[in-house]
């Protein structure tokens, strides 16, 4: 009998295990940051966060939106607590009428025109690189900086696909760069992604070329593809965090004369599927770069990019 209990309790701490590696570390911890705020709410409040009931739940609804968040945000919370419900083997009804119709009436009363950050289009792309090959930096460093920029945009990356990258996950061939996505947002079984970079028939913006520039003065043939510098320009073997490409764009975006503010690491990923709907592609051929699953998400790229090249107004003549 005690064996068999024994037995049990094994597999209960084996399912628990299970059910946190559901989820990419990275999105865990972005579940737990949520809940946290959720958690401070309840607290200041006087309710119980775990477990919680829907009506504590729209409470916390109504007053995010007081804050005024978007109703993205808002979505995102409450999958994050209901989540951190089920890794503790607790039940919360998160489509309980309360809290769906609560979220339906913000949605209503406030409207939910989703305001992204502004993508980098091909001549903010080449503003950036001209001011980076401009400054009197050491090359390493400008070769560094431009190559997580070109690669970024060309690949449609996210910004910790980017910083993600090992040596090992290049193959130059004839016809240019093949990346080896290991594993990404959307694919947490890590079954990979094939990226093909072609030569650009412009030197100075050809991703391809920089990055062969960065591993000939880099000397890396080995781990991390893009890494930190310590003092004196001196390469470490430490990874880049996604955070710092960030920071990397909004660097050259304020030398290069640009505000910065509206932009992020995710610009040059909307920038290349919005620059590419621009020039005639495919949504099939976008979404086989950016390994975007369902359409949705692009077709708000195609529609910002045919704002103005399918505008009624060009066929009108004053």
């Amino acid at each position: 009998m005690n064996n068999v209990i024994l037995n049990i309790e094994n597999l209960k701490e084996e399912t628990l295990l299970n059910l946190k590696n559901s989820k990419a570390e990275n999105t865990i911890r972005a579940y737990k940051s949520d809940f946290k705020d959720f958690n401070t709410f309840c607290v200041k409040n006087g309710f119980k966060s775990l477990p919680t009931e829907p009506k504590i739940v729209s409470l916390y609804m109504t007053y995010l939106s007081t804050k005024n968040n978007k109703i993205s945000t808002l979505k995102r919370r409450l999958v994050s607590i209901g989540v951190i419900h089920r890794l503790k083997g607790l039940y919360l009804d998160t489509k309980h009428p309360s809290i769906i119709e609560n979220i339906l009436g913000i949605k209503r009363r406030k409207g939910s025109i989703q305001k992204g950050k502004k993508p980098i289009l091909i001549n903010n792309l080449k503003q950036i690189i001209n001011i980076i090959d401009e400054q009197t930096k050491d090359d390493i460093k400008k070769l560094r900086d431009r190559s997580i920029i070109l690669i970024g945009f060309s690949g449609g990356f996210r910004r910790n696909e980017i910083v993600s990258l090992d040596y090992d996950d290049l193959e130059f061939v004839e016809e240019g760069l093949k990346i080896n996505l290991k594993k990404s947002k959307t694919d947490q079984f890590g079954e990979g992604l094939v990226k093909a970079l072609p030569y650009f028939d412009n030197n100075q913006y050809c991703p391809v070329k920089s990055v062969k520039k960065w591993l000939e003065i880099s000397k890396i043939k080995s781990g991390s593809l893009f890494r930190r510098f310590s003092k004196g320009s001196k390469l470490t073997e430490y990874r880049l965090t996604d955070q710092t490409v960030a920071l990397i764009i909004k660097e050259y975006l304020e030398l290069a004369g640009i505000e910065s503010k509206n932009y992020s690491g995710h610009s040059l990923r909307s920038g290349f599927a919005t620059s590419a709907a621009e020039s005639g592609a495919g949504e099939r051929s976008i979404m086989a770069m950016t390994g975007h699953k369902t359409s949705q998400m692009l077709r708000r790229y195609i529609k910002e990019a045919n704002l103005f090249k399918n505008n009624p107004l060009n066929k009108i003549k004053l």
